[in-house]
């Protein structure tokens, strides 16, 4: 690079020219004839001595990566421009001396105006043989550097429009400019922000364009084609039929050029004109709908939809959108690719991309919010409406209008949510709400509740199915293996409608839809909104427990996250680290997390939620699962629970680890009426198979033991009624601080007379408050058999082998 050697007297010079030259620039524009007369030059020197001279540089557009988590994996590329700005030292010097010789030969020389380049212009344009700008590098620098700082149209028109006006504030710019930085910071700018032709812009991304290189990689004959290009970007486009001809002309015509500056000798441009012109020119991908792998594209839409919630990003959606186009972020995403991959495989491998019904899996980390992974059997891209290939919608309504389906093409939020995807009912994923709500209000888990099958409850309906007298009266799916007394362990593990219903009589609805919100449930339905944010609604929400309102598996992973997290939310996102172009790191992608419950009730919720899916609790008090195989598929600690509506409509399974928390669910998301039914195991094995797989090079962590309080509570001793009447059996148990009703017919064998009470359920003890159940005698004892013969004990299961459940229940 040469010195910036630039005399006083120089630029003393030049300024007296440049006054007479904006003169000679006026008069030529108005009266041709009298470019060369003395009132051009008076004219000149005065109105050239009032422009402003101050340039307003705005930052020009940059291109914004996006990474996976480990910062070298590519996801996303996002511009307005493509543009990436580097530094001189960055850059070939071949690269610096083609453009010289294409542009600006006295570059080094003048100081900012060649008054010989514009004269010459002058003359040139004077006959009308041709025409010529005369301008020089750092010119052309301020018209660039004017139109990316104007702010409305009419200042970008005035900025590149062919007038003396233009012209000459041009100069008056570029004299100041060179008074305050040097040449190598004025081609430095240049070279980051001309045009360089199919979409292109600054020189780092026309190599990679281009030559698929970096610029400091760049030889003579790519750097002069590239330096060529920036006179007429379309013209000169090397990646067309007809433009390819002139760029390789214009190419050689750079070469000579830099054979005539010196900068190269004539055997290096003989041979540079020598080498055949062949560019790769494939646009850089801009977009989600342009991921490098096209199931990462709906973490990329969760990523931009995040993006445009950020305050911090600009006061409205619109300038957070120019904002990430613009403004060259390096973002680091929560993305792992590991974990989007099996995910993917998972979601495949039980319900492949074609099908018409969504299978949907989220993965978040406990403890930070990051979100792992997001994968659907979708392809995430707009159907051709030429030609498309979605399917014919599920919804009759839609489909009698001609509107096809979103399958297996669509760019729907469906696993995250967001426009009109409000979410899907999750079932009895949502009693989990339940049983933190009740153990926060100091309801053991070992507190006992009769779960009879219908029960009446205090919640009014009038219609339905599920109404009696006017109130709601739920059921039990498998009344033989739900119904009798249970505790959370069994209530929880076998999925018992009735035993939920009714501990959420006992704390109260409005209780349990608060513990949701606060573990991370958004209500993006307006009905359910209005019901969880209306004091009324929310205490007569009876069936909440149950799991009829919508949720996203996303926003499920989160409150799932949040339990394995000790209680600590994090607010999902997509990012972990945000740098801007000068280096700085971006505070909004930093995890937000706060402590909603204590550890401890946490800590308990989890202990039952080991039941449903195979895994034992500290205490070994489960007692049947609705999907034990899970524990025994995944190879490590997890807690979870399988969810499904009425007929099968929806089905997921929630499931979490110390580290990872992972929700699937099937769903129709063009027809939340559907009459068709899901696959429960799918999502059960998709889910079990994705978190086994993306857990394998992670150590074993088991869940935290709960204290003795939150599991047995205040334990007391159940009195001993075997043979009283049932009314004396009941004084006795209500006296010791317990609940008590009768167990349903027929009675129970026993020495006792038919009618009394023969026994209690549970027998010893129970925590104060819980209900008991008086057994009645049915007055005959049981038959006695002769003993069976001794027999070896079975081996214990092998490690990690899956627990057979003893009863389907709910799935």
């Amino acid at each position: 690079m040469r010195p910036d050697n630039r005399s006083m007297t120089g630029k003393a010079v030049t300024l007296g020219i440049a006054g007479l030259l904006a003169g000679l620039v006026v008069a030529a524009a108005a009266f041709p004839g009298a470019a060369m007369s003395g009132l051009a030059a008076k004219a000149g020197a005065e109105t050239f001595d009032k422009l402003p001279s101050e340039l307003t540089v705005k930052q020009a557009p940059q291109i914004t990566y996006v990474y996976a988590n480990d910062g070298k994996t590519l996801l996303a590329t996002m511009y307005d421009e493509n543009r990436s700005d580097t530094r001189l030292a960055n850059m070939s010097p071949l690269v610096l001396k083609a453009i010289i010789a294409a542009e600006d030969h006295q570059f080094y020389e003048h100081n900012g105006v060649d008054p010989k380049g514009i004269a010459r212009a002058l003359v040139v344009n004077n006959k009308g043989d041709s025409q010529q700008g005369g301008s020089t590098l750092t010119m052309q620098y301020v018209r660039q550097a004017i139109s990316y700082s104007a702010e409305s149209p009419a200042e970008v028109v005035a900025a590149t429009e062919n007038t003396p006006a233009r012209k000459l504030r041009e100069m008056r710019y570029a004299m100041s400019l060179e008074k305050k930085i040097s040449k190598d910071e004025i081609l430095e700018r240049y070279l980051n922000i001309a045009p360089f032709g199919n979409g292109t812009y600054g020189v780092f991304a026309a190599s990679k364009v281009y030559f698929e290189k970096a610029p400091k990689d760049l030889t003579i004959d790519e750097a002069a084609m590239l330096a060529g290009m920036v006179k007429a970007p379309s013209a000169f486009n090397p990646t067309t039929a007809t433009g390819k001809p002139q760029a390789e002309a214009r190419r050689n015509y750079v070469i000579d050029q830099m054979v005539a500056t010196g900068a190269i000798t004539a055997d290096d441009a003989t041979k540079a004109k020598a080498v055949p012109l062949v560019v790769k020119g494939k646009r850089t991908p801009n977009g989600c709908v342009a991921t490098k792998e096209n199931h990462w594209g709906f973490f990329c839409d969760y990523f931009y939809r995040w993006w445009l919630d950020q305050p911090a990003f600009g006061e409205t959606a619109y300038d957070r959108e120019r904002t990430l186009m613009s403004r060259g972020y390096r973002v680091v995403s929560s993305l792992d690719p590991k974990v989007q991959e099996v995910t993917k495989k998972a979601v495949e491998r039980h319900y492949p991309t074609g099908r018409r019904h969504a299978l949907m899996l989220a993965s978040v980390e406990p403890g930070t919010g990051r979100v792992r992974a997001l994968a659907t059997n979708r392809n995430y891209k707009l159907d051709d409406p030429r030609k498309p290939k979605n399917g014919e919608s599920t919804n009759p309504a839609k489909r009698r209008a001609g509107i096809r389906g979103t399958y297996p093409n669509t760019t729907n939020p469906l696993v995250t949510g967001g426009g009109d995807i409000m979410g899907y009912q999750a079932g009895s994923t949502f009693k989990m709400f339940t049983m933190a709500a009740a153990l926060e209000k100091g309801y053991p888990l070992s507190y006992t509740i009769n779960a009879t099958s219908p029960v009446v409850t205090q919640y009014p309906q009038d219609s339905g199915p599920a109404a009696c007298g006017g109130r709601w009266c739920p059921r039990n799916a498998n009344p033989k293996w739900m119904n009798g007394n249970r505790n959370m362990w069994s209530g929880f593990g076998r999925s018992v409608n009735t035993y939920f219903v009714r501990l959420e009589e006992k704390i109260g609805a409005d209780a349990v839809v608060e513990m949701a919100k606060r573990l991370g449930i958004k209500f993006r339905e307006p009905k359910d909104l209005e019901m969880a944010t209306t004091q009324s609604q929310a205490e007569s929400w009876g069936a909440f427990t149950l799991g009829v309102s919508l949720t996203t598996p996303l926003d499920l992973a989160s409150a799932y996250a949040t339990l394995a997290a000790d209680g600590k939310y994090c607010e999902p996102t997509p990012v972990q680290e945000i740098v801007d172009s000068a280096g700085n790191k971006i505070r909004a992608g930093e995890p937000r997390c706060e402590q909603r419950i204590k550890p401890e009730t946490a800590r308990a919720t989890l202990d039952a939620a080991r039941c449903p899916i195979g895994d034992s609790s500290s205490t070994d008090r489960c007692d049947g699962g609705t999907a034990s195989y899970v524990r025994g598929t995944v190879g490590k600690p997890v807690a979870g629970k399988t969810g499904t509506t009425d007929g099968d409509r929806t089905a997921t399974l929630a499931l979490t680890s110390r580290q990872l928390t992972t929700v699937g669910t099937m769903a129709d998301p063009d027809w939340a009426q559907t009459s068709a039914s899901m696959r429960p195991e799918a999502v059960n094995m998709a889910v079990s198979q994705s978190m086994r797989d993306a857990l394998s090079d992670q150590p074993r962590m088991d869940f935290e033991t709960p204290g003795s309080n939150s599991a047995e509570g205040d334990q007391r001793r159940i009195p001993n009624v075997a043979c009283r009447s049932v009314e004396e059996a009941r004084s006795r148990l209500k006296s010791a601080g317990f609940q008590v009703e009768i167990a349903g017919p027929p009675g129970v064998p026993s020495s006792c007379a038919a009618g009394s009470a023969a026994s209690t359920d549970p027998r010893w003890v129970a925590p104060k408050g819980s209900t008991i159940l008086i057994q009645v005698s049915s007055g005959k004892p049981k038959a006695t058999r002769p003993p069976a013969a001794p027999r070896a004990a079975a081996p214990p299961p092998a490690s990690g082998s899956p627990r057979i459940p003893t009863s389907p229940g709910l799935r």
